[in-house]
């Protein structure tokens, strides 16, 4: 059997096409035109797709809130006007005449790490994404945990600053107001205003000492975040998702400021940065929508 993945943003689509051991034998990415609203996104989805002809079933990991058990978008922000209450996988089933599945993008990510990257063989998990804003997914069993509507996970928009930043949520103090990567930028550019990106951040650090303290201040931000999740879900285990996490300093400093902070008894808690990464997506889709399909999940065990 094939599988076809689509890893959907607001800025690109990723697409991959799987065989049944869970190897890719083609990808693809375009512009996904989301800034142009809903409509425009669905079109540059179903374009990609027709550039495939043999495959059974779709995976789907997107940008927003998710219902998987009906692939509706619970919601979605500003990046994608009209995206909310979108029935994606029944528009999809209908138009595509196959089997669809349709996860949260950071949801899918964890299970691409469970079955093929940094968390392979671990059970019980939390992932967390350090981007444009920080999302998270809940993994208990093998399994990520929904909650009451399917939505559970949104690590992003804990409150670590109670009466802090505005949140594009409506609230303030959210964790990724101070954690994102985002976040990192907008308070290097207050001083820096030079320095636009994250490479180009890390890579004057070797020259401009005086950046440190402010990307010291910004992973005990991090830190701040995964104990508060260590004391309430005891996990054995973070994976850490985004470019940022790629960066030697930031998960060393991170492993230092976060252990002396989580009680005895919780611990170990291991920090690993994610190894699939922008690719995660696609491997956790390829496993939704095969278990679907056949009835097995996790294709390494």
């Amino acid at each position: 059997m094939k599988y076809l993945t689509l890893d959907i943003g607001a800025t690109a689509i990723k697409s991959a096409l799987f065989n049944s051991e869970g190897q890719i034998e083609r990808s693809d990415e375009c512009a996904s035109n989301g800034n142009r609203g809903a409509q425009a996104l669905l079109q540059a989805a179903f374009g990609i797709i027709e550039q495939y002809r043999d495959y059974d079933g779709v995976g789907i990991a997107c940008t927003g809130q998710v219902d998987a058990r009906t692939g509706r978008i619970i919601y979605a922000n500003r990046n994608v006007e009209g995206f909310t209450g979108t029935e994606l996988g029944s528009l999809m089933e209908a138009r595509l005449k196959r089997p669809v599945t349709v996860d949260n993008d950071v949801n899918a990510a964890a299970l691409g790490e469970g079955a093929f990257g940094a968390a392979r063989g671990q059970r019980d998990f939390i992932c967390v994404s350090y981007g444009t804003g920080i999302g998270g997914a809940i993994v208990i069993d093998g399994r990520v945990y929904g909650g009451q509507s399917g939505v559970a996970g949104e690590i992003g928009h804990m409150i670590t600053h109670p009466c802090g930043r505005e949140c594009a949520c409506g609230g303030h103090g959210c964790y990724e107001q101070y954690a994102s990567a985002t976040a990192l930028l907008r308070d290097v550019r207050r001083d820096f205003p030079e320095i636009q990106t994250g490479r180009e951040l890390f890579a004057a650090l070797e020259t401009q000492p005086e950046l440190q303290p402010l990307v010291d201040r910004w992973i005990d931000e991090i830190a701040l975040g995964l104990v508060t999740l260590t004391h309430i879900l005891n996990p054995s285990l973070f994976v850490l998702c985004g470019g940022v996490m790629t960066q030697p300093c930031v998960l060393d400093r991170l492993v230092r400021v976060y252990e002396p902070q989580i009680m005895p008894s919780y611990r170990p808690v291991q920090l690993r940065a994610a190894e699939l990464s922008n690719l995660a997506g696609a491997y956790g889709a390829f496993v939704r929508i095969r278990e679907k399909l056949t009835g097995q999940g996790d294709p390494t065990q």
